[in-house]
């Protein structure tokens, strides 16, 4: 059994684990917590009644978050030539080919996002195995596979999140910092679950949505009314 610390105790005891709260409710509840020594993130967990085992029931995709989320992103480009210039000029921590490669083949993995041009694919899909279990993979459905690297870089910067289904039919994402405004957090959720409502996919049959927790990084998960 894992041991919980005083503030998470006390944190379990300000609401009802049994209990749905409507967005706004919970983010009060969630801001009203202890609070820890450090800016928490806030994240979103979703149980979604999919056949995890089914690729075209799987969701992965890529979400600009209307509010960001707190902070800059790192992120590096696999590309060549002019495009990777363009690539670090749109703040890109690094852009290059196969050092970059052979970098990130060493074990270097101090970024959040990966982006690639369609013509590196062939060359990187060595380093599936690295990038793949931690969701860092390039891939068009997330959108970090595109021949527009300034504008992939720029978003993603600026606070778009990448998300994707795992093998319990679970998605997680990161909403904001426990810091934002109440409103803030608030419009960043609702606009993320209007999102997955409506990337259902056509094959999902039943309760697509069958639950929701809001949570930080140190606090316990609180139901979201679905």
């Amino acid at each position: 059994m894992v041991a919980r610390s005083k503030r998470y105790i006390e944190s379990k005891k300000r609401f009802d684990g049994n209990k749905e709260y409507s967005i706004k409710e919970a983010v009060d509840i969630l801001k009203g917590f202890p609070p820890a020594k450090f800016d928490q993130s806030v994240e979103l967990s979703f149980k979604l009644g999919i056949d995890p085992k089914r690729s075209d029931q799987m969701l992965r995709d890529a979400f600009s978050l209307p509010k960001g989320v707190g902070k800059s992103r790192r992120v590096v480009v696999f590309t060549t030539g002019e495009r990777a210039e363009k690539a670090l000029k749109a703040g890109a921590e690094e852009a290059g080919s196969d050092e970059l490669i052979k970098k990130v083949e060493g074990g270097w993995m101090d970024f959040d996002v990966a982006i690639a041009t369609p013509d590196m694919m062939r060359q990187i899909g060595k380093l599936g195995r690295v990038l793949g279990p931690q969701g860092k993979m390039p891939s068009p459905k997330s959108g970090t596979v595109t021949e527009d690297v300034e504008k992939a870089v720029g978003e993603f910067k600026a606070g778009k999140i990448e998300y994707r289904s795992d093998a319990g039919g679970n998605v997680h994402a990161l909403v904001g910092r426990l810091s934002f405004s109440a409103e803030d957090l608030q419009e960043n959720i609702h606009a993320f679950v209007s999102h997955i409502v409506a990337s259902r996919p056509p094959s999902a049959k039943g309760t697509f949505i069958e639950r929701i927790c809001l949570s930080a990084t140190m606090s316990p998960g609180i139901k979201l009314t679905i």
